[in-house]
């Protein structure tokens, strides 16, 4: 099998290790990649958000499946684009991937799957949202409708933090085109985590709960990024509910897209909070989630390529998905200032005596190859990710090989695991 993969960050990395093991897969490229994923295969020069030159080089490259990434190549179509040439894609067409790439159709879907979610109203006029937040119980939450790199959520504690969302979303355009239009929702109180699942079409398997930490800083402060760390499984979402969850949350939404005449295939995220209430769907995503897919594939005892693979051919239900009973957790080491502006260019030393730790696979995001040195090239630099029999395990493994690793200004959440320890 000749498998081309999209995108350069450390789910990718992730997805292109675990790939390259599978006896499938006999050619792996990856556009564009990074350093890391150049270990894996072989990169190619090609954006993920260039359509045409991605469906030229699957046809160049006689590639067999196409498997995107990030969200973005989804959102703009790349699916229904090698559908028109024949080529399997293992993720959703255009339609089905506005569930990510807007928060109005997501929300809209889940009233009409009748999933949990929070209370919500759109607005298209800033001036209207700004009269419906002076009058909405606090806290609040503002979103943009658009993609924005998973920062366009904030959660306003007071009416001034609320206005100044909708002003700097809707008017000033700090998320561009993806502010057009925002959603102002009822902020729920809990815990969250991450189901994800498989899915052809029609059958749909979930994979093992994951724990995602979005804030910057310890004990979930700070403006959220797009991932400072993750593990699996997480305790507050125990294997046995597991089947239940996706009941709920996920299978009635794939029903629903199928009804419609847009079978969903690929893997789904649905982003959850635990209330007192019970849970409630945050929102969707398209694609694995990052950084809970480095966990998740050290994780993954089955071949990636063949349930890959399956469910492009609707067979999801004949194929088997198998998970270490171990414990996986990944530290995100990132740039500082990150997740607003950010230097770059930084080099990168100690990745040799991580990898020596036991139990640990360190994947590469935000990095570039300059004058034969590793350097940093993006906001989050690098996910350490340890595999161990326990919680406690994986996160000591995981710390002690993030210690080894050095880059000027380098910032990483030392309580990645904490809240699992806790109810472990």
């Amino acid at each position: 099998m000749r498998i081309l993969l999209v995108g350069s960050g450390g789910r990718e990395h992730a997805l292109a290790w675990k790939l390259k093991q599978s006896p499938l897969v006999e050619t792996l490229l990856i556009a564009p990649g990074n350093p890391g994923t150049a270990q894996e295969g072989h990169n190619l020069a090609i954006t993920d958000d260039d359509i045409p030159a991605l469906v030229r080089a699957a046809k160049e490259h006689a590639v067999d499946m196409v498997v995107p990434g990030p969200e973005l190549p989804l959102v703009l179509g790349l699916k229904d684009a090698l559908a028109n040439e024949g080529i399997a894609c293992f993720g959703p067409n255009a339609f089905c991937a506005r569930l990510e790439g807007s928060k109005v159709f997501a929300k809209n879907m889940m009233r009409r799957a009748g999933i949990p979610t929070a209370n919500f109203r759109v607005f298209e006029e800033a001036y209207e949202a700004r009269q419906y937040a002076k009058s909405h119980p606090l806290p609040m939450v503002v979103k943009a409708d658009g993609l924005a790199a998973g920062k366009g959520v904030i959660i306003a504690k007071t009416v001034d933090e609320a206005l100044e969302a909708i002003d700097r979303i809707m008017v000033q355009r700090i998320f561009d085109a993806a502010g057009e239009r925002i959603i102002i929702e009822e902020a729920l109180i809990g815990e969250e985590a991450s189901l994800l699942a498989f899915c052809d079409g029609k059958t749909v398997v979930p994979l093992s709960s994951a724990q995602d930490h979005k804030p910057v800083g310890e004990n979930d402060t700070g403006p959220n990024t797009g991932g400072m760390g993750a593990y699996t499984p997480a305790p507050i979402l125990p294997e046995q509910k597991l089947a239940d969850l996706t009941e709920l949350t996920i299978t009635p939404l794939i029903r629903l897209l199928a009804e419609k005449g847009h079978p969903f295939q690929g893997v789904i995220y649905a982003g959850l909070m635990f209330t007192a209430d019970g849970p409630f769907v945050l929102e969707y995503n398209v694609r694995f989630g990052d950084p809970e897919c480095q966990p998740l594939m050290v994780r993954l005892e089955s071949d990636l390529a063949e349930i890959m693979s399956a469910c492009c051919r609707k067979e999801l239900h004949r194929t088997p998905v198998r998970w270490s009973p171990q414990t996986g957790l990944c530290v995100v080491l990132s740039a500082p200032g990150y997740p607003g502006s950010y230097p770059k260019g930084m080099p990168i030393t100690g990745l040799e005596q991580a990898d020596e730790v036991p139990g640990v696979k360190v994947f590469q995001a935000g990095t570039a190859q300059k004058d034969d040195r590793l350097v940093t090239s993006g906001g989050r630099v690098l996910g350490v990710t340890a595999l161990a029999p326990d919680l406690r395990a994986a996160r000591d493994a995981a710390y002690q090989a993030a210690d080894q690793i050095q880059f000027d200004g380098k910032y990483l959440r030392r309580d990645i695991g904490a809240k699992g320890m806790a109810r472990a």
